[in-house]
């Protein structure tokens, strides 16, 4: 969600309801022992009508999920399939989370409330359905970042602590639990459609394909594209332009998703969904963030790759619907408009006016020599050189920013030595005084920071 949250009033609206008997099971979420709210988000609970909520109601809807007023009923775990890993997997859906809320912001946009650590469903296999503290602290964190950075992002709505013990083998246990809620345009994903196919239930693909043209409605295929007035078609278009653009975001924001399944891939075009993500410590492409990504499928630098063999995989599916031709050609823009989308982002969080698609270019690939060169982290380097800032030391970077324009207003952050950053280190920092001291005061802290430097930014491209 890109625009800015501009308060409203509360406007439920369910049209999943219209496709729960197919697309999700009705599920009931966990009781937990406590509920201690731990972070609501103040700038998103007022674009959605929910801010004036008490604490109290506010545990009730987000902690207990009572219904929100003329909303679903019940909570939803939805079905779906995908590729983890590119080996295809009929077994997967909401195994620890569902949707419970529908919603419209200020602007119309379709907004779901779904979450993560809720409890058991019919999808949990063997899982305990249940997240932990660490996990929702540090996807806070993650969605407070990318947003900061112009990433198109799932908001962190609200995280309670729920008073259980986990086990985890990747962290310390027993471990603190939480419940956490998202705001998103939507929880459909790729692997929604992929098991519809599996099932060849054509009648249910055409549905979901009408829902998603008309509550997440995007440009109009070009002029020229073979069977631009078929919906599915129409569809894969929007698909590809999203999910085109989200590559070139996470490239400039120097963000590691680490796991791009398709069942990790929203038909919206928001990131979602964070696991071992990580931010690049120095400029390489092998870089991985899941330790269990021994191949590196998921580098940072096969990340392009990824997202696109994900859209190939819808086509693959909308092809219960339409021809091979029409698909392939939509596929095929997924290239271009990644680098247009890399571009415009890694010129934007310069601070430097655009020259044109290949000065652009040419000013990336310089900008990655220096990376390399150096061993700066994106983070040092895009703040030591807003506004085309450089001396004589930086050698040939320096010869690359000549002649081009500052954007944009100056802001004090852009003066300090640093920015701030979300490194391995500093999420083990942040999550130590929580873990040890019960202190979120540092938390509390790179939270404001993060905002800071999303205000310093401005609106991204």
């Amino acid at each position: 969600m890109r625009a800015e949250p501009q308060a409203c009033d509360y406007r439920p609206d369910t049209p999943l309801a219209r496709l729960a008997p197919w697309l999700a099971d009705p599920v009931r979420p966990a009781p937990f022992p406590k509920a201690v709210l731990r972070w609501r988000n103040d700038r998103w609970d007022r674009a959605v009508g929910l801010d004036q909520l008490d604490e109290s109601a506010w545990i009730n809807h987000f902690a207990r999920f009572e219904a929100l007023p003329g909303n679903l009923p019940q909570p939803l775990a939805l079905r779906y399939h995908g590729h983890q890993f590119r080996v295809y997997n009929p077994d997967l859906g909401d195994g620890r989370g569902f949707t419970f809320a529908q919603l419209r912001d200020g602007a119309g946009r379709l907004l779901d409330l779904g979450t993560k650590g809720s409890g058991q469903t019919p999808w949990s296999r063997t899982a305990d359905g249940r997240l932990t503290l660490k996990g929702a602290v540090r996807e806070v964190l993650a969605t407070e970042m990318l947003e900061a950075l112009g990433v198109n992002t799932s908001k962190t709505f609200s995280v309670v602590e729920t008073g259980e013990e986990l086990w985890r083998q990747d962290e310390p246990s027993p471990t603190r639990s939480a419940v956490l809620v998202r705001l998103s345009h939507g929880h459909i994903r790729i692997g929604t459609f992929q098991r519809l196919i599996y099932l060849e239930e054509a009648g249910h693909m055409a549905e979901l394909v009408d829902y998603c043209l008309t509550q997440f409605p995007g440009s109009e295929p070009p002029e020229d594209a073979p069977g631009r007035d078929e919906p599915a078609v129409r569809l894969l278009h929007q698909v590809v332009e999203r999910l085109a653009r989200l590559a070139g975001e996470w490239m400039a924001a120097g963000f590691v998703h680490g796991v791009l399944n398709t069942d990790n891939m929203n038909i919206s075009g928001e990131s979602f969904d964070y696991g071992p993500w990580r931010w690049l410590p120095r400029w390489d492409p092998q870089f991985t963030a899941a330790y269990f990504d021994q191949q590196g499928l998921y580098a940072f630098g096969r990340q392009p790759e990824a997202v696109h063999w994900n859209c190939g995989q819808l086509a693959v599916a909308l092809r219960l619907l339409v021809p091979a031709e029409p698909l392939i050609f939509a596929l095929n823009r997924f290239a271009p408009l990644y680098q247009q989308a890399l571009a415009r982002h890694f010129v934007w969080r310069l601070g430097l006016e655009s020259q044109g698609f290949k000065s652009d270019g040419a000013l990336i690939a310089a900008a990655e020599r220096h990376m390399r060169e150096t061993g700066l982290s994106p983070d040092l380097f895009f703040h030591r050189h807003r506004f085309g800032r450089a001396s004589a030391a930086d050698g040939d970077w320096a010869g690359a920013l000549a002649g081009w324009q500052p954007r944009g207003a100056d802001h004090a952050l852009w003066h300090e030595a640093a920015p701030p950053a979300l490194l391995v280190d500093d999420v083990e920092r942040i999550w130590a005084g929580i873990a040890e001291h019960d202190d979120w005061s540092a938390f509390t802290t790179a939270i404001g920071e993060i905002r800071a430097l999303g205000e310093a930014l401005g609106t991204p491209p």
